[in-house]
């Protein structure tokens, strides 16, 4: 079991998302809506993983990706990313995401990469 921070900056995204994490027998142990929180709280909670969306307000996902890879190189950063977003998904890999799933999203496809990122 992994324990989870869901990024998003639309309230029924982080909803979907919960439900399939929490399905796949994973913890949400917080939420955030911009990536500037989802700084902060990845440095409070230490989550295992952390699902980030790409655009958001204030910081989009790249940005706090790189400052979350700074803080911790080890973290583990899937990016969740809208259909036509591949220069974006390609920063974020580059920045240290792990791998990214594309919205809308499907329990299999987020169990695949999960099962692929936890072994």
């Amino acid at each position: 079991m992994a324990q989870v921070l869901i990024v998003d900056d639309a309230a029924f995204m982080r909803m979907q998302l919960k439900n399939i994490f929490t399905k796949l027998g994973h913890e949400v142990v917080g939420e955030a809506e911009n990536g500037q929180q989802a700084t902060e709280l990845y440095e409070e909670l230490k989550p295992d993983i952390v699902s980030m969306d790409i655009t958001m307000p204030e910081m989009n996902g790249v940005e706090a990706t790189k400052i979350i890879k700074t803080k911790d190189s080890n973290a583990t950063i899937i990016m969740c990313s809208a259909m036509g977003q591949q220069q974006m998904v390609l920063d974020a890999i580059k920045a240290g995401a792990k791998d990214f799933i594309v919205k809308p999203f499907t329990e299999d496809r987020v169990k695949e990469t999960l099962d692929k990122l936890l072994g």
